[in-house]
């Protein structure tokens, strides 16, 4: 992957490294995060072969308590200004759905805005992403920030979500973005089977010419039916990455860099043959 005019070119499959600058996340790999530890984990997640990297001030597990837009801003910015001191070449990507945020971030060095609502949740959004003319996350969810982990899907899966990218690019485009990721959304609303029938059919989605992330690393739809907890959840994690590379994925969205870096360099090997 490379960056050319602010627009993503997805050679090759590439690697977004979380990192989580909250309490409550589901998963922070044990650490206490602090300034320091997270420029450790960012300088770590580089040298291990991320090329993003997406950093997230309030947790969207479900029963995260939502916090206020200064608090969430008063956690970012801090740590991208850092990085970006830090890490000058490293693309910083936001994880946030608040235009106020991404638009703090932005000033402060962010070249990225990965939004969970499909800038649903803030009308202010799109215009913000179109004057910046960042690149933009687009991922698929189901009602607003309380309700969007209760909120059941009817129907064939991949009829909504395609539907839903249908609409959501046209939206995108007549506002004048166009350099666009599509992030399905693994088990924001989703049942097991239905996280399962879109990783299955995740090439499906590639008929609408847009790069594809996915993002189900450590997640329920891993550990829940291996019996174990998010702490285990790795080799379960490499196993399915290597089905959404097989799939159609550009860009997986992980906690373990070293580990994915892995899986794509035997991805790459059977594609060579």
């Amino acid at each position: 992957m490379h960056t050319e005019e602010k627009k993503l070119q997805f050679d090759t499959p590439a690697i977004m490294g979380i990192l989580n600058v909250t309490p409550d996340s589901f998963y922070t790999g044990g650490q206490a995060w602090d300034c320091e530890a997270i420029l450790q984990k960012a300088e770590n997640m580089l040298a291990d072969g991320a090329s993003i990297l997406d950093i997230g001030g309030m947790s969207t597990r479900p029963g995260a308590v939502e916090i206020s837009v200064q608090e969430e801003i008063d956690r970012v910015v801090p740590i991208v200004e850092q990085l970006q001191a830090a890490f000058p070449k490293a693309l910083l990507s936001v994880d946030t759905y608040r235009s106020k945020v991404a638009e703090s971030a932005i000033q402060a060095g962010a070249g990225m805005i990965n939004d969970i609502s499909g800038a649903q949740f803030d009308v202010d959004m799109l215009p913000l992403i179109a004057h910046c003319q960042l690149p933009y996350i687009c991922m698929h969810v189901v009602g607003d920030a309380q309700t969007m982990h209760q909120h059941q899907i009817q129907g064939n899966i991949m009829e909504v979500v395609t539907q839903y990218f249908i609409k959501k690019i046209e939206e995108l485009k007549a506002a004048g973005i166009h350099n666009v990721i599509l992030d399905p959304g693994f088990g924001f609303g989703k049942t097991m089977a239905q996280n399962y029938a879109i990783l299955n059919h995740l090439s499906s989605f590639l008929s609408l010419q847009k790069p594809l992330l996915v993002a189900l690393s450590r997640k329920s739809m891993i550990y829940k039916p291996l019996g174990i907890d998010v702490a285990h959840a790795l080799n379960g994690t490499t196993a399915l990455h290597m089905v959404a590379l097989q799939n159609g994925a550009k860009l997986l969205r992980v906690h373990d860099v070293k580990e994915a870096a892995e899986c794509i360099q035997l991805y790459q090997n059977l594609q060579s043959e």
